[in-house]
């Protein structure tokens, strides 16, 4: 039975399809969701803002508006960042990207303003208390005010038009990618047809049948659809297979969004040997993206392209060895949400996307020369640079990324990341992430 959407289930509609938005679209696509949103410092996964994100990944104009309706650049994550911190720290980490420079400009400005204003307003009540000093009238403590608010818009609008032509440069480069285009155009038909249900359930008008704006419902809606999409061929333990999902969707991002892309696409599938750490009985032999010829008994994991099907072996799942099958099952889901995703045979980007290609291709050179030089690289970076084709390569890069990060906690490995890989960091955050959320279906 259809029943109207409560305020909540329509907040929570609102505050997830902005953070997909922030990361995929532009801004002039989502301003009528920023429109509805009543706080725009609603914090979402690690406690952090849509201001927090918006910095993370260098989006300027997000940046700009989300400031200018009143964003708390105070606010504090999970790891103690507020924005500024982020900003600094995001341009320490790439010095050459320009809009990160632009951010921490914009950030820096409002926050020091703001920190102008309350030192002004405490002086103020100050004086107010001091029983030899004059009590300051309202209406001068008003006109103090009013006097720094028009400084700061006055030194806003310099900072926009500054910033003008380079949101310019980035508009007509978007524009020049027809591929990512249609991918966005799908994305934005299927927000505004969301959006539409939801004006007409606020309104009375129409319906959403069961709303869930509970998190957890949610991620247990997306285990259910890839427990649909497995099978376990030796053993028992569905739950033990549910706690496998539960911890790649909870524990971060990157590992969150393969599983809601996946769970909706209807070509996956799971194969599971549960008494067994390889997946030797399921596939006895096999040969890997590179052309390379493999024993299954050797592997945990393995990503079928031709039969689009994953093949696990997860008997540690109880053991003491449990976060090896959950580092190795992310290695294998994420190829297969690659090859998926972007239908370029795992490469993660669409094909004739040369911009994107040259960028990846320089990830590798960086990543090869820093292993050239003795530096020490995580064993998913080292395979993939072993891989003996550009193509498995290119494949196995992108998907050491989640795998990197579904090993020994999402914060720690993250910032491995960022010391030692920041250029292919970067490129599965503002490019894979984004597109896997914009092709998930649920």
């Amino acid at each position: 039975m259809a029943s109207n959407i409560s305020a909540s289930g329509a907040e929570q509609f609102v505050e997830e399809r902005l953070l997909a938005g922030l990361v995929t679209g532009s801004l002039l696509q989502q301003k009528e969701l920023l429109d509805m949103l009543e706080d725009v410092d609603v914090r979402g996964m690690r406690q952090k803002t849509l201001l927090h994100v918006g910095v993370g990944l260098g989006k300027t104009d997000w940046v700009e508006e989300l400031l200018a309706r009143g964003a708390d650049t105070d606010i504090t994550d999970d790891s103690q960042q507020n924005a500024l911190s982020s900003a600094e720290e995001m341009v320490r980490q790439f010095p050459d990207d320009v809009e990160r420079s632009k951010v921490l400009n914009l950030v820096t400005l409002v926050h020091r303003r703001n920190q102008v204003i309350l030192r002004r307003l405490e002086a103020s009540s100050n004086r107010s208390t001091d029983p030899v000093t004059p009590m300051a009238s309202p209406d001068s403590a008003i006109a103090s005010l009013k006097s720094s608010v028009d400084s700061l818009r006055r030194e806003m609008k310099s900072l926009v038009n500054q910033l003008s032509s380079s949101l310019e440069e980035l508009k007509a480069q978007v524009c020049g990618r027809d591929a990512l285009l249609r991918c966005l155009e799908e994305s934005v038909t299927s927000t505004a047809e969301d959006l539409t249900a939801v004006k007409f359930g606020l309104g009375g008008e129409a319906s959403l049948s069961q709303p869930i704006s509970d998190p957890v419902v949610k991620m247990q809606e997306y285990v259910d659809a890839m427990m649909r999409k497995t099978r376990i061929v030796y053993g028992t333990g569905v739950d033990r297979m549910r706690r496998l999902y539960e911890r790649l969707y909870d524990g971060d991002e990157f590992t969150a969004c393969i599983i809601k892309y996946l769970c909706g696409n209807d070509r996956v599938k799971v194969m599971v040997d549960m008494k067994s750490w390889n997946i030797g009985r399921m596939k006895e032999k096999f040969v890997d993206l590179d052309g390379t010829e493999w024993n299954g008994s050797a592997w945990g994991s393995f990503c079928d392209f031709e039969s689009e099907t994953v093949y696990l072996g997860t008997r540690d799942l109880s053991s003491n060895r449990e976060g090896f099958v959950f580092t190795y099952s992310a290695w294998a889901l994420s190829q297969l949400s690659l090859k998926l995703v972007f239908d370029n045979e795992g490469r993660p980007f669409i094909k004739g996307d040369m911009e994107r290609e040259r960028e990846w291709m320089r990830a590798i050179e960086e990543l090869e020369e820093r292993r050239k030089r003795g530096e020490g690289l995580e064993w998913g970076i080292n395979c993939a640079l072993d891989g003996k084709t550009s193509k498995a390569k290119l494949c196995w890069l992108a998907a050491a990324v989640p795998m990197i990060i579904a090993d020994d906690g999402s914060i720690e490995r993250r910032s491995l990341l960022q010391q030692r890989a920041p250029l292919l960091l970067s490129l599965y955050s503002n490019h894979v992430m984004g597109t896997l959320l914009a092709s998930a279906k649920t």
